[in-house]
């Protein structure tokens, strides 16, 4: 099926690793123009070169630290100045670190928010300007938004916020064209998800294996998901072919969470 995404133009942040990069290579694949931006201009440029080099588009990495005002507005002009408008966006950020109530004090909360939710905040109100044909938004939270995961207080409450903001969204800015959806990764295998892993193992006292074993126990696909199906998902949510999705909260999990 041809997306439509010829053409168009994404910024997908936190993209040198991870599902951020595999987005963006599958937008990339499908003939998008991409920036990427991550924290880290050597990796990131790094990726944006091999994704170029393996799918002939146009692609380009840029450092930004989306927990930061001013880089995101760089980053966004950027774009802007490149390719003069943008069509789709992609707010991503590397998860909080695991811990309980007590494990955190303020300073630890403030970061989480202003890197989990406060920049899908200044990530849309920084680039709206710019979408002025309509568009796509997308964010990626986390099955927490549905079913919180033990450990992981500052994450849980941190995309839950951002479901909440993007259903918000989806009713604001529906009469201007533009789409807006919250994607929810369970246990895709990235270094996120491994690193988890290792923390669980090393709390409980056993081989991290035995705790991936005990997760693909409880979904009923049998394993962890590859970031590249979760990346098709969003680039048809991201596209031309999705007309009519909106204000939705889309769990990619291979079942594993059992709410409704």
């Amino acid at each position: 099926m041809d997306l439509g995404l010829k053409g168009k133009t994404a910024l997908v942040t936190a993209a040198s690793r991870g599902l951020g990069r595999a987005i963006a290579e599958k937008l990339a694949e499908e003939g998008a123009r991409v920036v990427m931006c991550s924290r880290s201009a050597e990796r990131v440029q790094e990726a944006a070169s091999e994704i170029a080099g393996k799918t002939g588009a146009e692609v380009v990495g840029l450092a930004a630290d989306v927990s930061k005002r001013e880089d995101i507005e760089g980053v966004v002009q950027e774009t802007v100045n490149r390719w003069e408008k943008i069509d789709i966006l992609l707010c991503n950020a590397g998860g909080p670190p695991g811990g309980t109530l007590e494990s955190f004090d303020d300073a630890a909360w403030q970061k989480a928010f202003e890197t989990n939710l406060l920049s899908v905040v200044r990530l849309v109100r920084t680039a709206l300007p710019h979408m002025p044909q309509g568009g796509r938004i997308l964010a990626i939270a986390s099955s927490s938004v549905k079913q919180p995961i033990p450990g992981l207080i500052l994450s849980n409450t941190m995309r839950a916020g951002v479901a909440g903001l993007m259903k918000t969204l989806a009713e604001e800015l529906g009469p201007r064209g533009i789409l807006v959806n919250t994607v929810c990764p369970g246990r895709i295998d990235t270094d996120r998800v491994r690193e988890l892993d290792q923390a669980k193992a090393g709390m409980e006292g056993i081989p991290a294996e035995n705790v991936r074993r005990s997760f693909e126990a409880a979904i009923p696909l049998g394993r962890y998901g590859r970031p590249e199906e979760f990346a098709r998902v969003v680039a048809f949510l991201a596209s031309e072919a999705n007309t009519y999705v909106t204000g939705s909260t889309l769990l990619i999990d291979g079942g594993m969470v059992k709410s409704l």
